[in-house]
């Protein structure tokens, strides 16, 4: 592969240039994790796996995924705001873009040219590459918000879309306050990473190894450690053979975290229309 530009797909694919700025970004990020080394402590560990589930299994598979991307379940607009604006804490992008790239992958999965991060491109561009040579129309925001229409019409999502890096700065300020430099290394730096690659094997393992309960037009695959290390996510198949429902895990021993959320929420009268599995 040439570092310029991505060279071993089929002559009639795009050829697609490096985007610096997220390498950059990306690598960054990673190498200051190696701070966390000198700067332990059992409750910044504690801080790690708090926010790592709270942004991840809250603000990611909840918000972002089944409540936004798939309107699974319904809860008061107050409280989707609040849950999406988790969900960008998390530092995977706005929520237009996310739900937008989330719909095409369903709407094409697996596709090649339409697919954000197609398994069919290999592992190394579903889990990252995608990310690092960028096709403009996933990441340009007057093309992806025709994917997500009915929150690029929402002043607050459009607002979050554009500003939602800037949640780092308070979000870094507080942990500080509360731990110093070992809060920020390990609630930031480390939970980013742990969390992007947490999100992304759903986009890559889970398109090659695990098993099939269901002939869906896609290689999508149930993986039990996948699924404990993304709150109920890995539980692909079940999830492409019928995208709307609001719970993943469908037998008893497939874990589904972010289920257990919806459970108590529906409990509490704050989630309706509760998409269940029809089997």
């Amino acid at each position: 592969m040439s570092f310029n530009s991505v060279q071993n797909f089929p002559d009639n694919q795009q050829k697609l240039d490096i985007s610096w700025t997220n390498l950059l970004f990306f690598s960054a990020v990673h190498l200051l994790t190696f701070f966390a080394l000198w700067f332990f402590s059992w409750t910044a560990l504690g801080i790690t796996i708090l926010l790592h589930w709270l942004l991840g299994s809250i603000g990611i598979c909840l918000g972002y995924h089944r409540l936004l991307s798939h309107r699974s379940l319904q809860v008061p607009k107050i409280l989707e705001y609040a849950i999406a604006t988790i969900g960008a804490l998390a530092l995977q992008g706005g929520p237009i873009f996310w739900v937008a790239g989330h719909r095409l992958h369903h709407a094409y999965t697996e596709d090649e040219d339409k697919d954000p991060y197609s398994a069919r491109r290999g592992f190394w561009w579903s889990h990252l590459l995608w990310l690092i040579y960028p096709k403009q129309e996933f990441f340009n925001g007057e093309s992806y918000k025709k994917f997500a229409p009915e929150l690029a019409r929402d002043p607050f999502y459009c607002w979050l879309d554009s500003y939602h890096l800037l949640l780092q700065i308070p979000l870094g300020i507080i942990l500080y306050l509360l731990g110093g430099w070992s809060f920020v290394i390990y609630g930031m730096c480390l939970r980013a990473v742990l969390l992007w690659h947490s999100t992304w094997l759903i986009n890559s393992v889970t398109h090659i190894w695990g098993y099939r309960r269901f002939e869906t037009n896609d290689n999508s695959r149930n993986l039990w450690w996948a699924a404990i290390l993304t709150y109920g996510e890995g539980w692909h198949n079940n999830h492409h053979a019928y995208p709307h429902v609001a719970k993943a895990g469908w037998r008893w021993w497939e874990i589904d975290m972010t289920w257990w959320a919806i459970q108590l929420l529906k409990t509490l009268g704050l989630a309706t229309k509760v998409i269940m599995p029809p089997v």
